[in-house]
């Protein structure tokens, strides 16, 4: 199941990415907001974060109106690997790489046509855990050690 989360800057958006996952059939769970008006971005970082750091989900989905102010709040709990992407690509080694666990985007950055797409790379790939790529992460979770107590 994938947590999905948005302030009112990337309520469009979220619609659009839900009716992607339920026509791929995909289970998700909506942790709001549920209207356009005016709501803070972290509350909904972080409750997708929580969401997939106790695995009630697998991963998530953040969207606010650039990506950055929710992807910082969800990166404040501890386990969280989101990463902003604008383009295929950064998602593909979002995952390989770095084995991301939240997708942000930002639906003022991105149409919807685009972050499809985006969707789309990040959904088809998997973390690459052999070799440098694993030790990289594991060198990101000692860094949460140190400063996560």
């Amino acid at each position: 199941m994938i947590a999905i989360g948005s302030d009112h800057g990337g309520m469009s958006l979220k619609v659009a990415v839900i009716e992607c996952l339920k026509s791929k059939g995909i289970k998700y769970k909506d942790f709001g907001a549920f209207t356009t008006e005016s709501v803070d971005y972290p509350d909904y970082g972080q409750a997708v974060a929580e969401a997939v750091v106790s695995g009630e989900c697998q991963s998530g989905i953040v969207i606010c109106g650039t990506g950055l102010g929710i992807s910082i709040a969800a990166n404040k709990v501890k386990g969280i690997r989101a990463a902003v992407c604008t383009d295929p690509f950064m998602a593909k080694m979002a995952r390989q790489h770095n084995n991301a666990n939240i997708l942000a985007l930002g639906e003022r950055v991105v149409g919807v046509g685009l972050a499809m797409e985006i969707l789309e790379a990040w959904l088809n790939s998997d973390f690459e855990s052999e070799g440098r790529h694993g030790s990289r992460v594991d060198k990101i979770k000692e860094i949460e050690k140190k400063y996560f107590k």
